[in-house]
């Protein structure tokens, strides 16, 4: 088959925001007594929907391309309950170092794990043939697989035709939005708002201004004003940032035109040399990191953390290990001055934002097996397993009347103490919250069960509201919500999102601007933002005429083209 490269620009993926699908309710699911006990889910259903008979234990490798920590599944609470179900173990081993690096190392020796989680390199995986075609097993093995993904079929297939991998976010029943803030925004420290008498700020030059005007006033402090990501494999967090102070949402490294639907690398344009020039001031006023251009994914994350960054641009899935952090102690503290509020910062007063992303569907991150997979079959029969309604609520939710509890009217939530325990890191690594609300074949983010309970507990009105602290209502009270992406727009519909899914032909011109691309901004933007303000248009000359040579036009075609067949498909033209 082709070999395919996706845009990497997570999106995230990841986290997050999905489309609205009219999936049918499981054969072998009811709304009554099951919906509050997943302990009583059944092993792997079979076409007949009877119960299969257990077979002898078996443990898989499982290489998750992210960082964790590594563990068998059944030291976790939800694990040993899926083992017990179907006999089956997974010994999870998390990335340490690069994702490419290690993931060239499994392809060079053709040994794979049996189980693989890519993240920017599942084009490698996908075209060096580590997967194994999943149609067939999915045919005979796995109704409830079929069930979720089937109505995302023509979206998951590569060009031979062939299903190499699960996406995370296929969405069931009725689409439930967040009601926290879980994709882009501009971070703020909560004591510099309470001390500016809590404003209501809309564009990028008082955000900024709120950042400096603090900083003046607590010298003796050692504040960053504003910090960066910029690692190899995340680079597009900082690139983002100029996309949506232009009031568009992550489509990666274009903007698609409302109107038009073309598409629009803004690279060179003036949103990107604005959000440069606007750092190089910060920079030269001694308000930025400037070791944002050499620090790790973890120094990141320590800096958020240890409370003396003001303010930064990112995905609150990205920096949520960090600001989670600083949520566990708020509580114990009763003191939130230094956890962030996501604001919803544009360029200009009168342009919509669009952080929150619409419904939509991630074709290029997944779960795959191996063509090294000891027993494909019990592998797909495990994941058949997960997708019952029983075993997402256990995967999200936990056990009833331990992490969660049901009222009369059937609908699931959590008590304040219920809150607190699911919310601690160490509590959810042991019970495997951790492990099994994402990064393995699931109903997406935004699914509802059939009775109208959010699958995603995090997205269920009764948790969001009792999660929230006392310093949380008082922060919410003064900006006049109730929940805190209340602030932001409701996205518009876009057919097509993401761009950034749109597979491109490995060695293609537009693979090959892609990374030309990558690397001229890799080169330049650390320049532009480090240099004296009255250096700064002659680096930007520079780099917009080395960008311009590059073949910018075939890349944007190739968009705009996917982009329509994509709304033709969304609209059943197809």
């Amino acid at each position: 088959m082709k070999r395919k490269v996706w845009l990497g620009c997570l999106c995230a993926v990841m986290m997050v925001s999905l489309l609205g699908a009219c999936s049918k309710n499981s054969d072998n699911s009811d709304n009554s007594d099951k919906k509050s006990s997943p302990t009583s889910s059944t092993a792997a259903a079979t076409d007949s929907g009877k119960e299969e008979k257990k077979e002898e234990k078996v443990t898989f490798t499982y290489f998750n391309a992210s960082a964790g920590k590594d563990k068998n599944t059944n030291e976790t609470t939800i694990g040993k309950i899926f083992e017990d179900q179907t006999g089956v173990n997974f010994k999870m081993e998390h990335l340490v170092g690069d994702e490419n690096t290690k993931v060239g190392t499994f392809i060079a020796s053709n040994s794979y794990p049996d189980v693989i989680v890519p993240g920017n390199s599942i084009d490698k995986l996908v075209g060096a043939g580590a997967f194994i075609p999943l149609n067939d097993l999915i045919d005979k093995y796995g109704p409830n697989i079929k069930r979720v993904y089937e109505p995302y079929y023509n979206l998951m297939k590569a060009a031979d035709g062939n299903i190499y991998f699960l996406p995370l976010s296929a969405v069931v029943g009725e689409y439930i939005p967040a009601p926290n803030v879980d994709q882009g925004a501009f971070w703020i420290q909560r004591r510099v708002l309470k001390e500016a008498g809590y404003p209501k700020i809309k564009t990028f030059d008082e955000y900024l201004n709120l950042i400096r005007d603090y900083v003046k006033k607590h010298p003796e402090e050692n504040l960053t004003g504003y910090l960066a990501l910029t690692t190899q494999d995340k680079f597009f967090s900082f690139t983002n940032a100029p996309m949506h102070l232009a009031g568009y949402p992550n489509d990666g490294g274009v903007i698609v035109d409302m109107q038009t639907h073309k598409a629009n690398d803004y690279g060179d344009d003036d949103i990107t040399k604005r959000y440069l020039q606007e750092l190089n001031k910060l920079n030269a006023e001694g308000l930025f990191d400037k070791s944002s251009f050499v620090d790790n994914y973890d120094q990141y994350l320590a800096k958020i953390a240890s409370g003396k960054v003001l303010g930064f641009f990112d995905y609150r899935w990205q920096a949520g290990q960090a600001l989670s952090n600083l949520h566990e102690d708020a509580v114990k503290s009763n003191n939130d001055d230094l956890e962030y509020m996501g604001l919803p910062i544009v360029y200009d007063k009168d342009t919509k934002d669009q952080y929150l992303d619409p419904p939509s569907f991630v074709n290029n991150r997944g779960v795959g097996i191996t063509v090294s997979a000891k027993d494909p079959e019990r592998i797909v029969k495990f994941f058949n397993s997960l997708l019952t309604d029983e075993n997402q609520v256990l995967s999200n939710w936990g056990i009833k009347d331990q992490t969660y509890s049901v009222d009369d009217k059937g609908r699931l939530y959590r008590t304040k103490e219920q809150v607190a325990q699911t919310i601690t890191e160490s509590f959810r690594e042991t019970f495997g919250l951790k492990y099994f609300e994402y990064n393995w074949p699931r109903y997406g983010n935004g699914s509802s069960l059939p009775d109208g309970n959010s699958v995603g507990a995090g997205r269920q009105a009764e948790v969001a509201q009792m999660s929230y602290t006392d310093n949380d209502k008082k922060l919410l009270e003064a900006y006049g919500i109730k929940s805190f992406s209340q602030l932001f727009s409701a996205p518009d519909d876009r057919p097509w999102y993401p761009a950034w899914s749109i597979p491109v032909d490995q060695g293609s011109p537009s693979q090959i601007f892609t990374q030309k691309k990558g690397d001229l901004q890799r080169k330049y933007f650390p320049k532009l933002v480090l240099a004296t303000p009255s250096e700064f248009d002659g680096i930007w000359n520079e780099y917009y005429t080395a960008f311009n040579k590059l073949d910018v036009k075939v890349y944007e075609d190739l968009i705009t083209a996917e982009v329509a067949k994509k709304i033709e498909n969304a609209q059943g033209k197809k």
